[in-house]
């Protein structure tokens, strides 16, 4: 097995997003969208980026984005238990006991991430996502702090889609249950797009049920020939249960289990252990096109989060306000003179202010007892930015971006008196690029980029309730070089990269005894990676014969990521792998397109065996997971559904608990499981 992966790894057939028009099957070139103020061909885009889009995120179960993310290279998406996400890019969760940080994430031209640094995007349903777009590496210059990269969400009904209405309802193993409704319709220059879905779960293991009520909308209104407003705002209301982690032991004896009690503690079914979270976000944004060259956009947008907790120890209740405007004026595909060179210039800023209130309390089986602890948290962070695109002729694309960022909190610790700030020097965060088309269908590219990622507020105020004014912020400067390939018809898409990111001041995670948590700066990182992707239609899609299309694809991820000078607790970690980073993943699928407009789609993911603490004394066990999905399209508007997941029947883990006390590190996986369901589209 382990040599046929390494044959695979030489040619890699990754996930690259392609579409084609039923009426002339022509593929479609892909375009990146998320760089202010310009579109590229994703061939000469000058950095690593990815874009999914609807019909590959169609392929998928639909139920959570986990197997569509991680068949990017360099991305790695877990949830341990239905609705907790965890998502790195390029990078390692040692700052992930859930959630998201590291990685900035906009949906559309708001940003999701708060100024907290922290983003919620389990609130989301997967199926309100047109595409996505993943930027690897640090981007900082354009888009303020991170040290992963940033992910771009296109909402249903900010992309082209001829479709007024779309409905599916979906059940299978483990209680699940899926239904979500889309309509979409336009009188004259104003379109509306509203989207509803209703998840639940029972989950594979105890205490590990889901239920999550979304809504959400996209409106436009071309109120002019220059000049555009749009709206998007959704309500999440979100609650799931967290089984916690389990010892080998326990996971052999058991996998559908919950944490067990000890003598000391509690077990997670009696605390009844979860996550509530109810969230109204919502922005503007307004689109004008000052000239032929000139255009301006600006965004304005706020959200307000209820969320809760209750944990093995204690029960954690916030309340959360953020608000925030980004604008930026773009010079656009200018000529300069007669010498045929062309000049994109972008500059604007970002804004953002999060406030939360935090209580901590006793868990008396799930409800809340006497107040242990109360904090107030105000985040501020903003940022200037600015770059330069320079195109001289069809082969170069030069590009130069910096911005410079600020970010302070200000906390007042109300238990134990003590008021007080942090604010953190100002950081540049600086991107050079240069992509080079050497022929028509293969280009060349070179970054060299920043990384700035200050402490989240659930770093500072960790759930040891104490609040940590020495954390500091993490930075680093990655080294990239790739190729590209895409051949003329599309047909044959291909893309490698190399690089070397070293980062300072790593944040990790540590817990004190009694499982409570706290974060520290390590030394630091060095993260050498190589990533191949690509995608070959083996059998172009027709409308005669048996075989009506065949499409393979694969993705391949080296990561060789090592501790730097890291020392703690009078032990030395130095020259030690990452926790929590596979050495080798590899993605591969297969597109069958049949009569009837049946098709089969079938992917396989390896992950090698990761380290689950920072000594490198316990490591997970490497898996091989199949997945497959029939689908026919009984006529224009009913299709009907059926899969299954995990067939290998392996007992893995989607997600561990890195540097477990009393080596807890497991959260198995569900076993082998099916699912089924209907779609209209009208």
């Amino acid at each position: 097995m382990k040599k046929l992966l390494l044959a695979l790894g030489i040619f890699p057939l990754a996930t690259y997003a392609q579409s084609y028009s039923d009426t002339t099957h022509r593929l479609r070139e892909v375009v990146i969208q998320a760089y202010p103020g310009k579109q590229f061909t994703l061939l000469q885009v000058p950095t690593s980026s990815t874009v999914l889009t609807s019909r590959q995120l169609a392929l998928q179960q639909g139920v959570t984005l986990l197997p569509a993310m991680n068949t990017v290279p360099g991305v790695r998406m877990e949830e341990r238990s239905p609705g907790s996400y965890r998502l790195s890019l390029r990078g390692s969760l040692l700052r992930s006991p859930f959630g998201i940080r590291n990685v900035k994430i906009y949906l559309d031209e708001i940003p999701l991430t708060d100024a907290g640094g922290n983003s919620y995007l389990n609130l989301s349903d997967p199926g309100s996502f047109q595409g996505i777009e993943v930027l690897k590496g640090p981007d900082g210059s354009q888009f303020g702090a991170n040290s992963g990269g940033v992910i771009l969400l296109h909402p249903a009904g900010t992309l082209p889609d001829s479709s007024r209405l779309r409905a599916d309802i979906q059940g299978g193993s483990y209680g699940l249950f899926r239904e979500q409704v889309g309509w979409q319709q336009q009188w004259g220059n104003y379109k509306l797009n509203v989207y509803q879905a209703v998840h639940r779960s029972d989950g594979y293991r105890d205490n590990s049920a889901m239920q999550r009520y979304y809504i959400q909308t996209a409106q436009q209104w071309q109120y002019n020939a220059h000049n555009q407003l749009k709206l998007i705002a959704f309500y999440s209301d979100l609650d799931y249960r967290t089984p916690g982690g389990l010892t080998e032991a326990q996971m052999n004896a058991n996998p559908k289990a919950a944490r067990p009690a000890t003598p000391a503690l509690p077990g997670a079914i009696t605390q009844k252990a979860g996550i509530r979270n109810k969230t109204a976000f919502g922005g503007l944004v307004h689109t004008s096109q000052l000239a032929e060259h000139w255009q301006h956009v600006i965004s304005v947008y706020g959200s307000n989060t209820h969320f809760e907790n209750p944990f093995i120890t204690n029960y954690e209740a916030r309340d959360e306000n953020t608000a925030g405007a980004r604008t930026y004026i773009a010079l656009q595909d200018q000529p300069l003179g007669n010498s045929g060179m062309r000049l994109d210039w972008t500059t604007g800023l970002e804004w953002q202010q999060t406030t939360s209130d935090i209580d901590n309390y006793g868990n008396r089986a799930g409800v809340r007892d006497t107040l242990q602890a109360a904090s107030d948290i105000t985040a501020r962070q903003y940022f200037y930015f600015t770059g330069l695109t320079l195109r001289p002729g069809k082969q170069w694309v030069a590009e130069a971006a910096v911005s410079v960022n600020y970010y302070r909190y200000h906390f007042n610790d109300v238990a134990a008196g003590v008021d007080g700030k942090k604010k953190f020097t100002a950081e540049l965060m600086p991107r050079f690029s240069l992509s080079y088309l050497i022929t028509p269908a293969l280009a060349a590219r070179a970054t060299v980029s920043r990384g700035y990622s200050p402490p989240s507020i659930a770093e500072v105020r960790a759930s040891d309730n104490i609040i940590n004014t020495g954390l500091q912020a993490e930075t680093g400067w990655n080294y990239e070089t790739g190729l590209r390939l895409n051949s003329r018809n599309n047909r044959f898409m291909a893309d490698a990269a190399v690089f070397y990111y070293k980062l300072q001041d790593a944040i990790v995670r540590k817990l004190h005894d009694n499982g409570t948590e706290f974060f520290t700066n390590a030394g630091g990182t060095n993260q050498t990676g190589v990533e191949f992707q690509g995608s070959a239609w083996l059998l172009m899609p027709r409308r005669e014969g048996f075989l009506r299309g065949i499409q393979l694809q694969e993705s391949f991820t080296y990561s060789h990521f090592r501790f730097s000078n890291y020392n703690s607790a009078g032990k030395d970690f130095s020259g030690n792998a990452l926790t929590g980073v596979p050495k080798t993943v590899v993605t591969g699928s297969l597109l069958i397109e049949l009569p009837a407009r049946v098709s089969l789609y079938g992917q396989y993911n390896f992950v090698d065996r990761l380290p689950l603490d920072d000594a490198n004394t316990a490591f997970s066990k490497e898996y091989h997971l199949v997945q497959a999905k029939v689908n026919w399209e009984v006529n224009k508007w009913l299709a009907v559904y059926a899969g299954a997941d995990n067939l290998l029947n392996q007992r893995y883990n989607l997600g561990n608990d890195l540097n477990a006390v009393g080596a807890r590190y497991y959260n198995p996986a569900p076993d082998r499981n099916y699912y089924g369901g209907v779609r209209v589209t009208l």
